[in-house]
């Protein structure tokens, strides 16, 4: 049998085309299979088969796991101090083995053995096909419509596949079966059996990687791509950055008569592509992205991560773009929230912030509207600058002296100081459960308090638009904290 085993091995070695050592740990791994069959449990058998005779041996295996981890699995591991009684060097992560007894092939049947080696070498082939596919560095995938499989699409290049998931198409795109196609390698998921290989036609990587491959002044590193945003199969935007001088950004993308962008553009169905010059100024880079709309003026926000852009009534419609797309995707393509208005729009939010700042500074500093507005009008936006600004830049506004800039740092200081006490006062009424959600921070905690958010109800209660307004979070965090806070509620239930 043993010969046989041998003669069976070399034969499906030179039928397949694949390694020795691959057919034989395949037969291992079959062997093992059927002798755990003798074993209630899932015990961990390793089949080792002497290359040279076919002779195989069976040993039954554990695996060394920390004693503080315990046993998760305790017909597989065994714990570090009763593994030491029998190897006294041994370590974690190491394996203790004991001969057991091992299953003849005649028991499990020639064929049976041989359907479970083949398959075994089809896994081998398949993975030793897409190491090859993956070792050339291909970022795009380029191949052909093969079927279709639960909405999906299988794409064939030679022999190895891709799929292509319904949500990563293009919208309105109907690709068949023998259409060529072109997507973006996004992952590999070697547990989907078939097509691995993961693409996308709908992501913005997939439309930087075609504008490298038509511009080559970008794999040259005299241009870059910094960012793109992209409604697939509508509009999308590109921020790009020159490192030559004499390279001009926007037109090299565009290309001779635009044929470089026309190029990208027929790829993806027609997707309109707006070139924008990147710059590190967070503020011109916005106007950039905004275009082709004018912009009057801009107010950055740091803090909220956040700019207002006022424009005219003539570049509101072209500024917001239809169903809020182009100030969607600016937004998109630099990372900052933009709150698009008009003229009046503007001047009433600023009164209302310039409001809301004098009845403060007038409230907390005791002093009167004269002081208020020389604060605002110099740029102090809260009690913590007052406080804390070098001192020097306070003695240089004309109105205040010396003994006046001392009394209002003094103010701000105790204001400050009694607003951490009752925010600490606060945050101690909040209930231990709340307090111990993944995912509240000491700084939403008293945020959560101030609102009158005081136990985990209360925050599930919450929809997303009033978490927002409370915490100043995105809709997406706000959503994911409240689903955290109902928890419970479901817990409950079952």
């Amino acid at each position: 049998m043993n010969r046989e085993l041998l003669m069976l091995v070399e034969a499906i070695s030179r039928e397949k085309n694949v390694e020795r050592d691959v057919v034989f740990g395949a037969v291992e791994a079959a062997l093992a299979q059927a002798a755990k069959k003798l074993y209630e449990g899932e015990v961990d058998l390793r089949v080792a088969i002497d290359r040279d005779t076919g002779n195989y041996e069976t040993f039954r295996r554990w695996h060394v796991v920390p004693d503080e981890a315990g046993l998760q699995l305790p017909d597989q591991e065994i714990l570090l101090f009763e593994a030491k009684e029998q190897i006294p060097d041994i370590e974690v992560d190491e394996y203790i083995e004991e001969p057991v007894e091992s299953v003849p092939i005649g028991r499990i049947g020639a064929m049976a053995a041989k359907q479970v080696i083949l398959q075994k070498i089809r896994d081998a082939e398949r993975e030793m096909l897409l190491n090859d596919f993956m070792s050339r560095g291909e970022k795009i995938f380029t191949g052909t419509v093969k079927r279709m499989d639960k909405g999906d699409i299988i794409v064939e290049s030679g022999r190895v596949e891709g799929r292509l998931r319904r949500s990563e198409m293009i919208p309105k795109e109907n690709l068949r079966n023998g259409d060529r196609v072109r997507a973006m390698i996004m992952e590999v998921d070697l547990t989907l059996r078939g097509a691995p290989i993961l693409l996308s036609r709908s992501a913005p990587e997939f439309m930087i990687e075609l504008f490298r491959n038509e511009v080559p002044e970008i794999e040259q590193g005299l241009l870059e791509i910094k960012s793109c945003a992209r409604d697939p199969g509508s509009r999308a935007k590109i921020a790009v950055v020159s490192h030559d001088k004499r390279v001009d950004p926007i037109g090299t993308c565009v290309g001779v008569r635009g044929t470089r962008v026309n190029a990208v553009t027929n790829e993806l169905a027609g997707e309109r592509v707006d070139i924008v010059l990147w710059s590190d100024d967070p503020a011109q880079f916005v106007i950039g992205a905004l275009a082709p709309a004018n912009v009057s003026s801009i107010v950055v926000d740091e803090e909220k991560h956040a700019m207002d852009v006022v424009v005219d009534e003539e570049n509101l419609a072209i500024a917001i773009g239809r169903g809020g797309q182009n100030v969607r995707l600016a937004s998109e393509l630099t990372g900052w929230k933009i709150n698009i208005m008009d003229a009046d729009e503007s001047a009433q939010k600023e009164a209302e912030e310039t409001g809301t700042l004098r009845t403060l500074f007038m409230e907390k500093l005791d002093v009167d509207q004269e002081i208020a507005d020389i604060l605002i009008e110099e740029g102090f936006t809260n009690l913590e600058e007052v406080a804390y600004v070098p001192i020097q830049e306070m003695l240089d506004i004309e109105a205040f002296d010396e003994d006046t800039v001392n009394e209002l740092r003094a103010r701000a200081k105790d204001a400050l100081l009694t607003q951490a006490i009752a925010r600490e006062e606060s945050v101690e009424s909040v209930s231990q459960d709340l307090r111990e959600l993944a995912g509240l921070t000491p700084e939403l905690i008293a945020l959560l308090a101030d609102a009158g958010v005081k136990t985990r109800d209360d925050l599930a209660d919450l929809a997303v638009d009033e978490l927002t307004a409370i915490t100043g979070q995105s809709e997406e965090d706000a959503r994911a904290l409240i689903l955290k806070a109902r928890e419970h509620w479901f817990v409950d239930q079952e």
